[in-house]
């Protein structure tokens, strides 16, 4: 029998390993957290996180400036620089998050709603007075502010003056927010080409008659809701209203 003395377990140190595991563990959720917030600023993000609907959106985005392509609802665009979602891409590098301010109230909403399948494909259009709560404006200070477009509406009238007689910016029948005739993920529309058929239609534009023949147009054509991801069943059928 050995005469060693026998070593009590209780007695170990304990090991100093624990805190550098925790530390490890902290700072890889720092690094994830930070590249996860970074790539919430890209556009990537809104089409991987939810595929259906905002992959439309995102493909509009990244069409190629002055170039045929597609709008978020698969109509043709003869000019994508049509869509601002493009032109404000190509000029100015600016991303989802420079016209879509996310708040908190508004991300955990449309994440239920997603998770859900309560919401529209494509989804409805925003006016500017609702793009513009996030940032505590209404209106056209959507658009004319010091960040953005910083002309008043008289120079916006001088810039498109070498459209003769018929100029949009002319305040000919009072004054109207930017988002009637400009269009971010579809072609822009010439509102004055509904009445007036010596307006000139930019180039990649369409007329309201045309506009009025395309799937995206909520006024005259019920959307399709999402009954569950991936299903499309008939607003009536849910109850729902535009």
């Amino acid at each position: 029998m050995s005469d060693e003395p026998i070593k009590n377990p209780s007695s170990k140190r304990p090991s100093k390993k624990w805190p550098i595991v925790v530390g490890v563990v902290v700072a890889v959720l720092v690094v994830a957290g930070a590249d996860m917030w970074v790539w919430h600023g890209q556009p990537s993000f809104c089409g991987a996180i939810c595929h259906t609907p905002m992959a439309e959106y995102l493909e509009t985005y990244e069409s190629t400036p002055g170039q045929p392509s597609v709008d978020k609802a698969g109509n043709e665009v003869t000019n994508s620089s049509a869509m601002l979602a493009v032109s404000h891409k190509d000029v100015d590098g600016d991303t989802c998050l420079d016209c879509h301010v996310p708040t908190m109230d508004e991300q955990i909403s449309e994440g239920m709603n997603w998770l859900t399948g309560n919401y529209y494909a494509p989804l409805e259009e925003r006016s500017l007075t609702e793009l513009g709560e996030a940032r505590g404006n209404t209106g056209e200070q959507f658009c004319l502010n010091d960040a953005c477009h910083t002309e008043f509406r008289e120079d916006l009238e001088q810039l498109t003056s070498d459209m003769g007689s018929i100029n949009p910016h002319k305040a000919q029948h009072g004054e109207m927010d930017c988002g009637y005739c400009h269009k971010a993920h579809r072609a822009s529309v010439m509102q004055c080409a509904g009445c007036h058929e010596g307006a000139q239609v930019p180039d990649g534009w369409v007329t309201p008659r045309q506009a009025e023949d395309m799937s995206y147009d909520s006024d005259r054509k019920a959307n399709v809701v999402i009954g569950s991801r991936g299903t499309a069943s008939s607003p009536f059928s849910e109850g729902r209203s535009r």
